[in-house]
């Protein structure tokens, strides 16, 4: 966890899970309590117009969101490779198109590893058929992002992962940024040792 965003408290309120994947994106949310994190959309992902973004955004300001997690994929040893860093990219579209979009709504990276195999296992368990997975899959998966991080943020008695900076814009004015699809590279945060 970065030090500098840790703070004493956490935000009270109705906070948004966001499970990122190439296709599709999951989203969650828990009650003002934060006791139960529930499946709440599934949007398609738009690499081309981040109306996929757009679209988070509006869920985040109608519901209204006073904080959002963004699952972070490592490896089972840590490590972030192509996955990760769509997931943190992805997480720099939405704080920069919440700021345009005027909202203060802080977005937080938090582990997720294992989020996507776990809410298959749910899904099957609760006697679902594998067919209709997809449909779902991607919400129970952001539910199991968010349901860790307002457990953390519950035993810890402060928040919890890395607090996601808008990136610099540059003094000219230019397109939206698109996000890259997930590659076989690994990322350079991982060189860089991001700890959550």
């Amino acid at each position: 966890m970065d030090s500098s965003t840790e703070s004493d408290v956490y935000p009270r309120g109705i906070k948004l899970g966001v499970d990122v994947g190439t296709v599709r994106v999951g989203l969650a949310i828990c009650d003002p309590d934060g006791i139960l994190a529930t499946p709440f959309k599934t949007v398609g992902r738009d690499n081309k117009k981040n109306s996929d973004v757009r679209a988070v955004v509006k869920h985040a300001a109608g519901l209204p969101a006073v904080q959002i997690f963004v699952g972070l994929p490592r490896t089972m040893k840590g490590e972030e490779r192509a996955s990760a860093q769509m997931a943190m990219e992805y997480a720099e579209l939405l704080t920069s198109e919440l700021l345009r979009a005027g909202l203060d709504i802080p977005v937080n990276l938090v582990d997720e590893r294992l989020s996507t195999v776990t809410a298959h296992r749910n899904l099957h368990e609760a006697g679902m058929s594998s067919k209709n997975h997809r449909k779902v899959v991607d919400q129970v998966a952001a539910a199991g992002i968010l349901q860790h991080a307002i457990d953390m943020q519950k035993a810890r008695g402060t928040d919890v992962g890395r607090r996601v900076q808008a990136p610099v814009q540059s003094e000219k004015p230019s397109s939206a940024p698109t996000l890259r699809a997930a590659s076989g590279s690994e990322s350079d945060s991982s060189k860089r040792g991001l700890q959550l």
